[in-house]
């Protein structure tokens, strides 16, 4: 299987121990599960790696956009992680599971004065200022209250990771950042330097996502690296802070690799650690944002098949009971996944199909060309793996469909709900 908390009994797929069958009836279809022990696992995992390779000071802080409510807030409170935010609106979450934003960083490239009074108004972190704008507008707020600010600068290393192009972020013509390679970043950091409200903690870059075999964080952190022995040549000014930001591949299917993350993070810091040498540099800081590989495995939806199609010599569709307003990865991204028949795992694959949603959209597609038995049928429960990251969080109500709940897994035999499903009082809820 792609993931070691997937297994099979009797012709049944288990999620994290349990019956997955079972778990559909339960709870019903469409049904997101999230694995509670795979997520603090992979939290202490990188926890223990950043601690041995880069010192006690460094810090994991899981990306909360890969998937956002309150339990992943107190589950990440319980872990001790640091944590990202990309809105006030995730911020009203972290605040509402007692997160303690002290340990929040808040990114984004267009953070509205309404945004950064209210985090600072909440006690952030730090903020990551993507531009000149931004800094202006958290100095004059900062000003306003009589306080100092911390804040990291991100920049663009001008680094392609060659992953998808829709998240590709560290190229010099990113729409997120200031670009090194152009002297902006120069200019950004000298005019930060001179706000009285403002301390500059360091700088953080971000290059991409699903990154595997590559030496992209090395080579992006070499980038900063020189670039803060730059400004210490230049005005006196030693970053305190690096942020390399995110971006580790999970397997999605049987031909996405496995990824070690203590080997991963030692790589890199062996390459900072030279990279220092050179600079005659003491190590910053190191901070990295996990988020598609803290949850993603951590996650299956469930589905309930419908309608199935056939057109001979031409194709065979497979209809669920959920579809793009609950997983738009594909229709964003053509994203591969993994798909199995939950009840008939004991059966052979030899029937060629289209997993397709309920709406009326043509590009309403969970995957193309699986492979499922030639029963698949009406009630059969259709699995969808590695779907912990981007899904519920990217869930929208089209076609006026509720969105699922989510349902944590934990210790091989208990479950609970973590979000309600939508009801259709919901999807009226704001309508006046």
């Amino acid at each position: 299987m792609i993931c070691d908390n997937i297994t099979v009994k009797d012709g049944v797929l288990y999620f994290a121990g349990q019956n997955t069958v079972e778990l559909a009836k339960e709870y019903g279809t469409p049904l997101y599960l999230l694995d509670e022990d795979k997520i603090r696992e992979k939290c202490r995992s990188y926890k223990k790696a950043f601690k041995m390779h880069f010192g006690p000071a460094a810090q994991p802080l899981y990306a909360s956009k890969a998937n956002c409510f309150k339990r992943i807030y107190e589950i990440m409170k319980e872990e001790e992680m640091g944590i990202d935010v990309v809105s006030s609106g995730e911020i009203y979450v972290a605040l509402r599971a007692g997160y303690d934003l002290s340990h929040a960083f808040f990114h984004s490239n267009n953070k509205t004065d309404e945004d950064i009074a209210y985090a600072i108004e909440n006690g952030i972190g730090y903020f990551v200022a993507d531009n000149v704008e931004e800094v202006k507008a958290v100095e004059a707020e900062a000003a306003r209250r009589g306080i100092k600010q911390k804040l990291l600068l991100r920049l663009t290393p001008g680094i392609d990771p060659h992953t998808y192009e829709a998240v590709a972020t560290g190229k010099v013509d990113s729409k997120f950042g200031t670009p090194i390679e152009t002297g902006q970043a120069d200019e950004i950091v000298e005019f930060t330097l001179r706000q009285e409200h403002i301390i500059l903690e360091g700088f953080h870059c971000h290059v991409g996502s699903q990154v595997f075999g590559e030496d992209i964080f090395e080579r992006a952190a070499v980038v900063m690296l020189e670039f803060i022995a730059a400004m210490r040549d230049k005005y006196g000014y030693t970053a305190k802070v690096l942020d390399l930001g995110g971006g580790y591949g999970v397997r999605y299917t049987e031909n996405d690799p496995y990824l070690d993350i203590e080997t991963k993070v030692g790589q890199v810091a062996a390459s900072i650690r030279e990279t220092c040498r050179r600079l005659n540099l003491e190590m910053p800081e190191i901070h990295m944002e996990p988020g598609r590989s803290i949850v993603a495995d951590a996650g299956m939806t469930l589905y309930t098949v419908g309608t199935v199609k056939k057109i001979p010599g031409y194709k065979n569709y497979v209809s669920i009971d959920g579809g793009m307003p609950d997983n738009p990865r594909f229709a964003l991204y053509r994203s591969s996944y993994t798909c199995l028949p939950a009840n008939k795992m004991d059966e052979k694959c030899e029937f060629e199909c289209s997993i397709v949603g309920r709406c009326c959209e043509s590009g309403d597609i969970i995957q193309e060309h699986v492979m499922m038995p030639e029963s698949i049928g009406r009630y059969d429960t259709v699995a969808v793996c590695t779907t912990g990251a981007y899904n519920y969080s990217m869930a929208s109500n089209y076609n006026k469909l509720p969105r699922p709940p989510v349902v944590m897994l934990k210790g091989g035999s208990e479950s609970y709900v973590a979000v309600k499903r939508e009801s259709f009082e919901d999807l009226i809820r704001n309508d006046v």
